[in-house]
């Protein structure tokens, strides 16, 4: 390995498993969808946000001086500097906490709590789009957003992530950070350029593509397979996508269907290419292994982890003025630095650039991988080719979860 192209968020997966995707493994019912069933609400939903109640709640708040931040592991730099940056500035004191490992998990401790009215102890909380997360807007267990204070998002955000099907207007979230679920391929063993998901179809690689666990992963990819957007799919796309994965692995295409573990097996050469997750693949070409990441010209998918304000936060006004102040250029391109995924800036990937030209050694040649990586910078031709999971009702989760975890777990 080429000393010079460690960074620190390489050190980080040296020696840590990243483990941020690990939520999406699903059986049977998720903890969400357990919860809804349980308590009798399946099918309820809480009524959209009316502009006036959201003017009137927010009216009534007023600045703390505190709050508490709920995220997942290493997502923010380990001194916290752009949170003491945000104490300075404000005056807003930020207890930080890494406590999120897993959505179905953390949902299935909150709901309880959420449900009988009472508050979590957190002002912001990280979640990813999908099941989860859609349940929380169900029940209406997420504060909606005053738009009014939100100015660095509005100015600052990507237009695509203003704009996203599980949360349209941005009425309860902000992204935090996003990746891309594509194509991994070892160039070791893999000689042609893959451009299509029907690679990951193709009998010459029998028994060396590697496909995901989970259902809302392997599912989108079906669906991408046949050319439909997952965003917009029914309950017959679904059948033809599961029909087209059991051939695959009927016809001895598939080794495995992988868990984080796919990104080992790829580096490995145990598997030839197969579904992977961006930020993994950055990590291990940082490292100097030949794997090479593509968003197939069927199309991706793109996950984003999102900031909400829950029910019941002590400090909704602290809480949202973090929200938004973490959407300032500068300070997204330090937390980006750290994070290496994809950023809801755009503004962050010329600030990067700039810095690297004065930067040295080591840091001058970290920076130029992370603004020429496509991985973290998705080019526009590549973001019209995203989209997000299927949005599922408590009942259509259970009827998608039974088509594709039949092929998985056979």
């Amino acid at each position: 390995m080429n000393p010079r192209q460690i960074t620190p968020a390489l050190l980080r997966g040296m020696t840590q498993p990243r483990t941020r995707r690990d939520f999406f493994r699903v059986t049977g019912l998720s903890a969400a969808g357990l919860a809804l069933a349980a308590c009798g609400v399946q099918g309820k939903k809480a009524a959209p946000p009316k502009a006036d109640a959201v003017q009137d709640y927010w009216s009534k708040q007023t600045k703390h001086g505190k709050l508490v931040f709920a995220n997942w592991p290493e997502y923010m730099p380990e001194d916290q500097a752009p949170l003491k940056k945000f104490t300075e500035t404000t005056g807003i004191s930020v207890e930080y906490k890494e406590v999120i490992q897993e959505n179905a998990e953390f949902f299935g401790k909150a709901d309880p709590v959420l449900r009988a009215g009472q508050p979590l102890g957190y002002d912001i909380v990280v979640m990813t789009n999908g099941v989860q997360l859609q349940h929380m807007v169900e029940l209406g267990y997420i504060v909606p957003l005053d738009h009014s204070r939100m100015p660095n998002f509005l100015a600052n955000a990507g237009e695509k992530y203003k704009e996203r099907a599980y949360d349209p207007g941005n009425q309860y979230t902000m992204p935090y950070s996003s990746g891309v679920t594509g194509i991994a391929y070892n160039t070791k063993y893999v000689k042609d350029d893959v451009t299509s998901i029907e690679a990951l179809f193709d009998p010459k690689y029998k028994g060396r593509v590697g496909m995901m666990a989970d259902a809302q992963e392997i599912g989108n990819f079906g669906m991408f397979a046949l050319g439909i957007d997952p965003e917009k799919s029914t309950e017959a796309d679904w059948k033809k996508a599961g029909e087209k994965l059991k051939q695959q692995r009927d016809a001895g295409i598939v080794r495995k269907y992988y868990d984080q573990s796919y990104i080992d097996a790829v580096s490995k050469g145990d598997v030839w290419l197969t579904m992977a997750w961006s930020g993994d693949v950055f990590q291990r070409q940082l490292a100097g292994e030949p794997v090479k990441f593509v968003v197939p010209a069927e199309g991706g998918t793109i996950w984003t982890d999102n900031m909400l304000i829950p029910k019941g936060a002590a400090n909704p006004v602290d809480a949202l003025t973090l929200m938004d102040y973490l959407y300032q250029p500068a300070v997204a391109a330090e937390l980006d630095e750290f994070i290496q995924f994809v950023t809801p800036i755009p503004a962050v990937q010329d600030l990067m650039r700039e810095k690297a030209k004065t930067a040295k050694g080591d840091a001058k040649k970290a920076l130029e991988d992370m603004v020429d990586s496509p991985l973290m910078f998705p080019s526009a031709a590549d973001y019209a080719k995203l989209r997000t999971y299927t949005t599922l009702t408590t009942q259509q989760e259970q009827v998608f979860n039974s088509i594709f975890q039949s092929i998985t777990q056979a």
